[in-house]
């Protein structure tokens, strides 16, 4: 990978681990669906006026959109708003294991022997770090998180091909514009009336929500997706993905006073151990 676009990888996991970190204290008025409705709204207003219709990828996008976004960040954040947002951030991590998974499966990479330790590796840790005491009796909070990993890693194989043939901020806008009304609309449905919501809601929460659409999203998958069309997902994920518990850590600890405990520690560190040896053993292209 070039300097250029090394830096702009690394943009992403500051970005990202902040905001995923800040959005749990905005679902106290925001349920999931209705604030990654919003996130994706905001980016769609802002970025939509800026490209042309992608006409022939709709399709496509439309698909992306629905596994990438609409599913994934209904189940992630479904999943943070029931566990320690330091916790979530390091099981997210799972991404990087499941992208190989999928990789293999979808695009026919044959991971190493050592791929596959590593794999074995990182779901050690997920099975230790959720018998922290922080994550008693909240399972299913935390088994979302995993799938929404497993959700995301698939939605990127999907992106990649579109990577190449559309402008990143352009596939971003596109993506967006799908996936907010969308899912503001099963808000409505499983939430109740959005207005109240709306109402109710603080000067903070709304601040957040606006960082998550209108700084965040446009910024780190602008990045991301311009990375991603240049290099292989092998070579971009570790960037991404390993800057994020860093990031979100320090602003779990820092922002919301969260203490992690001994074992998520534990946990958290075996599976970066195993996303290490995943992604630094690949033959070079």
């Amino acid at each position: 990978m070039s300097f250029k676009d090394t830096f702009l990888a690394a943009l992403v996991p500051i970005f990202l681990g902040f905001g995923f970190v800040i959005a749990k204290p905005a679902m106290e008025y925001f349920p999931p669906f209705l604030l990654m409705g919003l996130r994706f709204t905001f980016a769609a207003s802002i970025l939509i006026w800026w490209f042309p219709i992608p006409m022939g990828f709709l399709k496509k996008i439309f698909i992306a959109s629905l596994i990438a976004n609409t599913l994934q960040y209904s189940v992630t954040y479904t999943g943070l708003s029931m566990i320690d947002a330091s916790a979530a951030v390091l099981l997210v991590q799972m991404e990087v294991p499941f992208g190989v998974i999928f990789a293999y499966f979808m695009l026919k990479e044959k991971p190493t022997f050592r791929s596959i330790i590593g794999i074995s590796i990182a779901f050690i840790g997920v099975y230790i770090l959720t018998g922290a005491p922080n994550l008693d009796g909240k399972f299913i909070g935390a088994a979302l998180v995993v799938i929404g990993s497993g959700i995301w890693a698939l939605g990127q194989v999907l992106v990649k091909p579109l990577s190449k043939e559309i402008n990143p901020l352009a596939l971003v806008a596109w993506l967006a514009l799908f996936s907010g009304p969308i899912l503001i609309t099963l808000s409505t449905i499983f939430d109740g009336n959005t207005i109240n919501y709306f109402k109710a809601a603080n000067l903070n929460s709304w601040l957040i929500a606006i960082y998550l659409g209108f700084i965040m999203q446009p910024i780190t998958y602008g990045c991301f997706y311009y990375v991603l069309k240049n290099n292989p997902i092998y070579k971009v994920l570790p960037i991404v993905t390993m800057g994020i518990p860093l990031t979100g850590l320090l602003a779990a600890i820092f922002i919301l006073g969260e203490e992690p405990t001994k074992e998520l520690f534990i946990g958290g560190i075996i599976i970066l151990i195993g996303v290490v040896m995943i992604v630094f053993n690949k033959k070079k292209n």
